[in-house]
């Protein structure tokens, strides 16, 4: 598994920002929360669906409903594109046109496989160690009838491709002489996640504290 390995994974518009280092886009999916995931329902209609996941080896793991036509089409092997967007700054160039984002954007291309068994526990298990560390051990598992209306799939890390866009404003250099645009500001605004106070639910018992495992998660 090599980001940008294939035709269909190749990096075109600005080459240079492509990432070949499977390390790299490992460390980008295990930083996300939400992933996006396309599919098309059976009259044509393409849509793009927010989905919680995880990383499990060279596997993308995420789940829905089996109530969803839109899941079951990927179960059933509708080929489908899973995209991870970290935005890690704002790029304010002397020009609108050469103002962006510092970013880094993995990709996934393939035909998910639907888990059972075991298999689809432990994914379960991992999607939820992801996004909330040391939960798993503590809540209740899924029942028979919560598992029956849970679909889970994989996406193999086979075809995929990492982006990354970093660095200060790249001015046009008419702009860095021109008696106005040359004197204004320019530069990055870094954006940073982070968790806030947690607030306790009106069910917890009273003098039940919040886990330290919650305490402990940053961004």
């Amino acid at each position: 598994m090599q980001p940008g390995s294939t035709e269909r994974t190749r990096v075109r518009r600005f080459s240079e920002k492509a990432v070949t280092d499977p390390d790299a886009i490992r460390r980008v999916l295990d930083a996300g929360l939400v992933a996006h995931v396309a599919v098309q329902d059976s009259e044509g209609q393409p849509y793009v669906v927010p989905v919680a996941y995880a990383r499990r080896g060279d596997q993308v793991l995420f789940h829905g409903s089996t109530g969803s036509r839109l899941f079951r089409s990927l179960a059933e092997g509708q080929p489908t594109c899973l995209t991870v967007t970290l935005l890690d700054a704002l790029v304010l160039a002397r020009s609108a046109f050469e103002s962006s984002m510092n970013y880094r954007c993995a990709m996934v291309i393939g035909v998910a496989q639907r888990l059972t068994g075991d298999d689809e526990l432990d994914a379960l298990r991992v999607i939820t160690e992801h996004l909330l560390p040391g939960r798993w051990d503590e809540a209740r598992q899924p029942t028979v009838k919560e598992r029956a209306a849970t679909l889970t799939l994989a996406l193999d890390l086979s075809e995929c491709s990492l982006k990354v866009s970093e660095g200060p404003p790249e001015d046009d250099p008419a702009d860095l002489l021109d008696p106005v645009y040359s004197k204004i500001w320019a530069g990055i605004v870094p954006l940073r996640e982070a968790f806030a106070e947690p607030v306790t639910d009106e069910h917890t018992p009273a003098g039940v504290p919040v886990p330290e495992y919650v305490r402990s998660w940053e961004r």
